[in-house]
């Protein structure tokens, strides 16, 4: 399915690093879950996991932000098509659970926006899955 999107080039960028990640770095749920609509899925394509819904996006945050106490994602690489309204964006995740372990992804998201939020998030991850 096709979405529109209200956004250009550098306001679906804004959207993924600046608001988004952004966001997740700094574990503020409401900032985070504004950036999708309440019907969005949030897929992990390598986990075979699907997100359906706003609550089930925001349960699965809540969760992350408690068994990780340090979330960083740097080092993006985008490629967006902002005719279609869809961002991917390559980059390296480093997370740090409360016991101090150290996790480093090399991860890729794909995004569908509809409007100026993402409706659509599918993500493939380079070792296990934290969004559980």
């Amino acid at each position: 399915m096709q979405y529109q999107s209200r956004l250009d080039r550098d306001g679906l960028v804004d959207l993924a690093l600046r608001r988004y990640f952004a966001s997740v770095d700094r574990k503020d749920l409401e900032a985070t879950l504004a950036c999708f609509h309440d019907s969005a899925n949030f897929t992990v394509q390598t986990a075979f996991t699907v997100h359906a819904g706003k609550d089930a996006i925001r349960r699965m945050f809540v969760d992350f932000f408690r068994n990780y106490d340090v979330i960083v994602h740097r080092d993006f690489t985008c490629t967006v098509d902002d005719k279609n309204g869809r961002i991917a964006a390559s980059f390296i995740a480093d997370l740090e659970d409360p016991q101090g372990h150290g996790i480093r992804l090399h991860n890729t998201n794909f995004w569908r926006v509809r409007d100026d939020r993402f409706q659509e998030v599918y993500v493939y991850m380079s070792g296990a899955n934290p969004l559980l």
